[in-house]
């Protein structure tokens, strides 16, 4: 009997032409010091008793949302809990943009999932410029965003580290009042908190913010994020999210998470990763191999080298780090954040480097 192939005739245009994200750990690599993923190197120690994993769990449990809505000094009626930043981003484009119709903006170099995205649900991109979003001004920018339905800003900027002034994301917002949603996503809003965007949503309907416990709060493994925006906003997300989005167990988790110890924790350990930061960029531009360092916000540096075949000699020797084309060019390196050992070894490839020269 022959073997059929499954034949792409059954799949939409824009799946089959679809471009997949390619995440740090969808590589298959082998290494000793991991800086690709922007994690924290602080591992947590959970303590969970669990009963009733036979019934299903809180769509939205209440502990959290109310944790969640005190930590970022909201209502509770303004969170929504999400499988990650990620889900936030699907729920947006899958509730509020008409397939084959409309368009989101973004402004790149940025976060790769805006488009992925929007290619699965056939909606158009709008590519804008980070140039646009930092230099432009507000009527340029929207003037440029046109008709799209959502205006992506990924503040800080993954993965330059640039950040948008909130004066300029308030002005945005209120020119496209009742014609799109400007959403910010907030993912490395820890690294530098006086930046946050919530503080908008009690003058505006059509902001959204999006927030994750995956790298401050050091649970990349527990994919947990949330929506943050006012509830006629987020009334049609609840009608369109899974029925059973968190597990009791992400919940249990969630919940350790966002107590005040935990939170205070959580900020020490961001005070140390910022202070490991300055004098990480310090190392990069004493190094005469890095040709460029943008120094932003966020817990990673990206750099560009004079020479891409000094990344791939990093990455032979067990030093995983994120290598990007950026700018149209390939010599590009995210270094996230480690702790004092995992840095060390950023040190040692840097002064190895510039022994070469």
């Amino acid at each position: 009997m022959t073997k059929q192939t499954f034949p792409n005739s059954l799949l939409p245009k824009n799946i089959n032409a679809l471009a997949a994200y390619s995440s740090a750990k969808s590589q298959k690599l082998t290494g000793s010091t991991w800086l690709n993923a922007n994690e924290s190197p602080y591992s947590k120690t959970i303590e969970l008793s669990l009963s009733d994993l036979n019934r299903y769990p809180d769509p939205q449990p209440e502990s959290v949302i109310q944790a969640y809505a005190q930590y970022a000094q909201l209502d509770k009626d303004q969170v929504v809990m999400t499988r990650g930043a990620d889900e936030g981003i699907e729920l947006l484009v899958r509730t509020y943009c008409k397939s084959g119709e409309d368009s989101i903006a973004l402004f790149l170099p940025t976060y790769g999932m805006y488009k992925v995205t929007a290619d699965s649900h056939n909606v158009t991109i709008n590519a804008l410029t980070q140039d646009l979003l930092l230099q432009g001004s507000s009527e340029q920018i929207v003037t440029a965003v046109g008709n799209s339905k959502l205006v992506f800003i990924c503040n800080p900027n993954n993965p330059t580290g640039s950040t948008t002034e909130l004066s300029k994301i308030s002005a945005i917002a209120k020119a496209l009042e009742n014609k799109a949603i400007v959403v910010v996503d907030e993912a490395y809003i820890e690294f530098c908190p006086e930046q946050t965007a919530s503080s908008l949503l009690q003058d505006f309907d059509n902001i959204v913010v999006l927030r994750t416990l995956s790298k401050a709060f050091a649970l990349a493994g527990l994919r947990t994020g949330f929506m943050l925006a006012n509830t006629k906003l987020l009334a049609p997300i609840r009608k369109v999210i899974a029925p059973y989005p968190v597990s009791r167990v992400v919940a249990k988790i969630a919940e350790q998470a966002l107590q005040a110890d935990a939170i205070t924790q959580m900020r020490r350990q961001v005070t140390i990763l910022n202070r490991a930061k300055t004098t990480l960029v310090q190392w990069l531009k004493e190094c005469s191999a890095v040709d460029k360092v943008l120094d932003g916000q966020g817990n990673f540096v990206t750099v560009q080298l004079s020479n891409k075949a000094d990344i791939d000699k990093a990455m032979q020797s067990g030093l995983i780090m994120r290598p990007f084309t950026l700018y149209e060019q390939d010599n590009w390196l995210r270094i996230s954040i480690g702790n004092e050992q995992e840095l060390e070894q950023v040190k040692n490839w840097l002064d190895a480097l510039n022994a070469q020269q």
